[in-house]
């Protein structure tokens, strides 16, 4: 049952928020391009009385300040991804954006940060006007690029704990294909670091007919790529876990003609930086030796980006799940194992050496999880049920943040 001394959603604000969550869908906006994101809650903040700034671009900080006490941090992402929806809601997006090269692509909030920004303005409405049940500050966070790494990083470079009193926890959450209703999260790694890397090979041009005049970058891009996966299933102890993918594979214009380049892309996932260094040390080991044996020039490697590890401080989870198990009941609060998954939150905790806590909640029906394809997020068809999805999340940004803050 739900904690009676907790600010409580009326039906009044349940309407509200399920209509903020329509607009906030139907108007995504590409990572480091959240301005009209960023505005509305800028005008949300200001209606309920809370000082925000700008931070990394398009990131928006507001600060609920009640007197003396703990200060607290909560991060909403607010990012969307070039993906065409097909869910078929009367709400469903048909924006576009821009990426960096100038390709118009339709835009889609595929991964649910539209649930998170809805979740945490609701959040801050209900604190807001509860101030005689608690005393503190609460740090809002509404962090924009997350799909590409750049957001938390954006705004730790652009001071964020110097413009913001610094908590001495930061907490976050993330809507998954779970059931709606229910709280899932991890005690220590509770998700990936990951890097990712573009690799250029050079070789030399020469028509199909003439192999011998070539150094063929395909023939060699198809040897690194199997030698490559030979790192994780022959290098590494199998008790550690890591994860090296080839997303992509790109070379030639026709099928007579041998190219002199190709380009492939690479994503690692660990939990360890012991494995990490190993991974990575292997990979630029493989590569060059690779082209060495191709007669091939040296490959040219770009580090695309990087996501933190995710790590749930043992002690704050344990403190955080207690009250949101007593906010929502045993039977919906469950622990899991660490996801490979990745998010760039650590950078906002790490940054000033304090402690976060990450969980997640579910955004499917029963009947959405019995199906033979369930909507992940990403997919062109993930979009969360609105309850009880988005009142759970409330419920439990609420119970998390009242439990580190001092009560009255």
């Amino acid at each position: 049952m739900p904690n009676p001394t907790h600010p409580a959603l009326t039906p009044e604000d349940t309407s509200e928020m399920h209509e903020l969550y329509r607009t906030l869908h139907a108007a995504p906006e590409l990572s480091m391009q959240e301005h009209g994101t960023a505005a509305l809650i800028e005008e949300r903040l200001a209606a309920l009385d809370i000082r925000s700034f700008r931070c990394g671009g398009t990131g928006v900080v507001g600060v609920l300040a009640n007197g003396e006490g703990p200060v607290v941090a909560f991060r909403a992402d607010t990012d969307a991804l070039p993906i065409r929806e097909d869910t078929g809601l009367p709400y469903a997006s048909t924006a576009t954006g821009k990426l960096e090269d100038g390709t118009e692509v339709p835009v889609m909030h595929g991964c649910g940060h539209d649930t998170h920004v809805t979740a945490l303005l609701t959040t801050a409405k209900l604190l807001a006007r509860s101030r005689d049940a608690w005393a503190g500050t609460v740090v809002l966070l509404f962090q924009p690029g997350e799909e590409t790494a750049a957001g938390a990083a954006a705004m730790v470079q652009d001071g964020l704990w110097d413009k913001a009193p610094r908590p001495g926890v930061v907490l976050g959450q993330h809507v998954m294909p779970g059931l709606a209703g229910t709280i899932q999260y991890a005690s220590g790694n509770a998700m990936a670091q990951a890097d990712s890397w573009k690799v250029t090979l050079h070789g030399r041009q020469s028509h199909g007919s003439q192999p011998q005049d070539s150094v063929d970058p395909i023939v060699l891009g198809a040897h690194l790529i199997t030698r490559i996966q030979t790192i994780v299933s022959r290098e590494l102890d199998p008790r550690r876990a890591a994860v090296v993918t080839v997303g992509t594979f790109h070379a030639g214009l026709k099928e007579n003609i041998i190219p002199d380049r190709a380009e492939f892309t690479l994503n690692i996932r660990t939990f360890d930086d012991g494995v990490r260094t190993h991974v990575l040390d292997a990979l630029r080991r493989i590569i060059s030796a690779e082209a060495a044996a191709s007669a091939a020039p040296e490959p040219e490697i770009e580090e695309l980006y990087t996501f933190p590890l995710n790590y749930n401080d043992p002690q704050e989870t344990a403190g955080v799940m207690e009250a949101m198990r007593e906010a929502l009941g045993d039977e919906r609060v469950t622990e899991v194992a660490p996801l490979m998954g990745s998010e760039d939150f650590g950078h906002l905790a790490q940054a000033i050496g304090v402690p976060s806590v990450y969980w997640f909640f579910g955004g499917h029906s029963a009947e959405t999880l019995e199906r033979e394809k369930v909507p992940m997020n990403h997919s062109p068809y993930f979009a969360p049920v609105l309850e009880p999805t988005l009142s759970t999340a409330v419920e439990a940004a609420v119970a998390a943040i009242l439990s580190r803050l001092e009560r009255r």
